[in-house]
């Protein structure tokens, strides 16, 4: 008797072990064919850019402050902050399900019965106890809820790292686009000082008997028109301000900053890094591993939840019905509670289905994440490439346009061909200005996506590299724990 006893003891705990393996297989693991090399074409360099710190990359100090100030007050960001707190907490009184809980109690009790036809009774008790309350785990069901807090929790830390580095680029881009704004207009104002120039001398030549009236009457429509593009760029500039001042938490206000030149040279080290790389630093990846675990946890609970739960009650004090000799008057209680699921028409079979179709799900929404950060580098690779080349061929064409200018202007001072002529020339010379700032932005601007796209710009300090080893470390021990669950 005392050997079947002993292996069916064994039985019911290995039981639950052999069950759990059963959850892990029924969950494949991501089907991911990756390339070689992250974007085709480069070779492969186990260097990236987006492991330098954004303050090495963006080295502007007027940009500097202005992510740091988002950094510090942005409601998005603070509100993504509050909920790592959050679920960190709920972590922890998830975790703590997993071992015996004491409370104790303190009372004092009075009852009366006054019955017809009976004595009064008065009955008075007093009493302290502590109790002990465990659930034993022997299916997982609360290895398996702390496996599914802790990746809630990790990929709210992730949700978080994605949140700033998105803010980054989003400063960055505004920031730049206000640069070129404000470029735009320091050529509109010079070419509308030109302009006057020229309506000053036509009108001169005019009443000189020179010109004929259309010369004039022409350099007056240069000038209006030049003058009708200030209010709109002004318009564009506090616009952009604001949403800047919005992206720092502040109300709207005007941007300090001094004068950039967006022509300042673009860094040219663009290693991309390893394709593994990218899903270790890309924080959107990261998260979507962790909704990933969370999903296969869920089934694992799914799956525990039927079977049995077993439940130990351990009451003990002292308790008398006076005070004289109350602390002579111990007393123990222990009770166990076994509750099983016998019948429900399927419904628990049909949650873990569910749950595992939900892991399913997870697992295409995290290889869709993969493919579309790869999609989202190449996208930045190639618009970077091409807007490079787009600059140099815009600067070529500005310092042809100049050339032009000064060729026909001395020329029409001679005489030698008509005003008509020196109007086009400087539009041609404007309108090349122009691309030249739009090219540069477009660079600048892919520059940033790419940065973005590569996973760069959410380590904020060498600490946070600390704390997320910190909580993979703390990820792996759990995993150890619940090694005879999930295998």
């Amino acid at each position: 008797m005392k050997f079947q006893l002993k292996y069916l003891f064994m039985a019911v705990v290995c039981l639950p072990f052999l069950y759990g393996c059963g959850v892990t297989k029924q969950c494949l693991e991501p089907q991911l064919d990756m390339p070689e090399t992250i974007v085709a074409g480069t070779e492969a360099d186990s260097l990236c850019m987006a492991d330098v710190a954004w303050w090495e990359i963006y080295t502007d100090s007027t940009l500097q402050e202005l992510i740091q100030k988002t950094l510090d007050n942005n409601k998005d960001l603070l509100s993504a902050t509050a909920r790592v707190r959050e679920l960190e907490r709920r972590h922890r009184i998830v975790r703590a399900d997993q071992f015996p809980s004491l409370s104790g109690q303190a009372y004092w009790e009075r009852e009366t019965n006054d019955y017809a036809n009976e004595s009064f009774i008065e009955d008075i008790e007093t009493g302290i106890k502590a109790i002990v309350t465990w659930e034993v785990d022997f299916f997982g069901r609360l290895r398996w809820s702390n496996r599914a807090a802790l990746a809630n929790y990790l990929s709210s830390v992730e949700a978080q790292r994605a949140t700033q580095m998105t803010l980054i680029a989003e400063v960055v881009t505004a920031y730049f686009e206000l640069i070129a704004l404000d470029s735009e207009l320091d050529i509109v104002e010079r070419t509308l000082y030109t302009r006057k120039e020229n309506a000053h001398l036509a009108l001169i030549r005019f009443q000189g008997g020179l010109t004929s009236e259309i010369t004039y009457q022409q350099a007056q429509v240069e000038l209006a028109t030049t003058a009708s593009l200030i209010p709109a760029l002004e318009k564009e500039i506090r616009i952009k301000e604001n949403e800047i001042a919005l992206l720092a938490g502040e109300f709207p206000t005007k941007i300090e900053r001094k004068p950039v030149q967006l022509s300042e040279q673009i860094r040219t080290d663009l290693q991309m890094g390893l394709p593994s790389d990218l899903l270790r630093r890309r924080p959107d990846i990261r998260g979507a591993e962790q909704n990933l675990k969370a999903a296969m946890a869920n089934a694992g609970i799914a799956w525990a939840d039927r079977f049995p739960r077993f439940k130990i009650d351990l009451i003990g004090g002292v308790e008398n019905n006076e005070f004289a000799g109350f602390f002579a008057s111990p007393f123990t209680y222990l009770a166990g509670e076994l509750v099983a699921p016998v019948f429900a028409f399927g419904k628990r079979k049909a949650q873990y289905e569910a749950a595992l179709a939900a892991y399913d799900n997870a697992r295409f929404q995290y290889e869709e994440k993969v493919l579309t950060a790869f999609k989202e580098v190449n996208d930045a690779f190639i618009s970077l490439s091409s807007a490079q080349k787009t600059v140099v061929l815009m600067q070529n064409l500005e310092n042809a346009a100049k050339t032009y200018v000064d060729l026909v202007r001395s020329q029409h001072i001679n005489g030698d061909i008509n005003y008509i002529d020196v109007l086009d020339a400087q539009r041609q010379y404007f309108d090349a200005e122009i691309k030249v700032i739009n090219a540069e932005l477009e660079a600048h601007l892919a520059f940033v996506e790419l940065y973005k796209s590569l996973g760069g710009g959410w380590k904020q300090t060498a600490n946070t590299t600390n704390e997320s080893q910190d909580e993979q470390d703390r990820e792996g021990q759990t995993k150890n724990k619940n090694r005879n669950v999930s295998k």
